[in-house]
């Protein structure tokens, strides 16, 4: 199963997100699980947020890998919104 995670950060976690970027790119990239995923950002450019596509065997599992990504960890999400995705 395909789950899209839609992560909107807190307001003023430009500094987090950066010092923070490297662990987040070893989770998502050694996981082995991720499809796709980019950064979000505003219309002047500013990260605001990520999508990140997985496969996951069910919803718990996405749930867990989403909990477990250092951003989650460092307190930069206001929201994750994990969408299974119909193939």
């Amino acid at each position: 199963m395909h789950f899209m995670l839609h992560c909107l950060d807190k307001p003023d976690m430009l500094e987090t997100r950066k010092a923070t970027r490297p662990a987040h790119l070893d989770y998502v990239r050694g996981s082995g699980v991720m499809e796709f995923g980019k950064p979000l950002a505003d219309d002047d450019g500013n990260p605001i947020g990520s999508i990140i596509i997985i496969e996951a065997g069910n919803r718990k599992a996405a749930e867990e890998f989403a909990a477990n990504d250092p951003y989650t960890l460092a307190g930069i999400f206001e929201t994750v919104t994990i969408t299974r995705c119909l193939v």
